[in-house]
């Protein structure tokens, strides 16, 4: 597969048969960490705590929010909860990735619905904006030392190796 190839080496594969009906804060050990966003809207029950918290509609919600759910990563990390600190990481990228997507294009939508051609739109600035509040928090959670370390015993590394360059959690 085309997809496997360009997966970087650190990421996991994550399908439905991961996530149904698993209760992650239980069962921790099934979690797997999978590329960038994948899985933020089937692990349970780190969603059902995180999305409400996750809005960007204008920057100062998108402050809010991004506070908020940095607020969690934090609570997350004081609890020693690898899977908390993940889920709320992917929400702080997911964010970011869908303000961006509205800046660069009005309504989200980068194809034309019939055609599938690219569309031509102007986008949203203030969204260029929510994002940018985003990414800070992302930045932080994705590269704290707490964060990286839990990764790397999650993933069964020893403490201390590098995830390498490939990484894009």
């Amino acid at each position: 597969m085309a997809h496997e190839a360009n997966r970087p080496r650190d990421a996991e594969p994550i399908g439905p048969e991961d996530t149904s009906g698993v209760d992650y804060r239980a069962h921790p050990e099934r979690y797997r960490v999978g590329l960038g966003e994948q899985g933020v809207f089937e692990v349970e029950p780190y969603k059902g705590e995180l999305l409400p918290l996750w809005r960007f509609r204008t920057p100062a919600i998108a402050r809010e929010s991004a506070r908020s759910i940095f607020e969690r990563f934090e609570t997350y990390r004081a609890q020693g909860d690898f899977v908390g600190m993940d889920m709320a990481r992917k929400f702080l990228q997911m964010g970011y990735t869908r303000s961006r997507r509205y800046a660069n294009h009005q309504g989200g939508r980068k194809y034309h619905p019939t055609t599938g051609e690219p569309l031509e739109l102007p986008g949203d600035p203030t969204k260029a904006e929510s994002a940018s509040i985003f990414g800070e928090y992302w930045f932080r959670a994705r590269t704290d030392p707490e964060y990286l370390r839990l990764k790397a015993i999650h993933r069964g590394r020893p403490e201390g190796l590098s995830l390498g360059d490939g990484d894009q959690s």
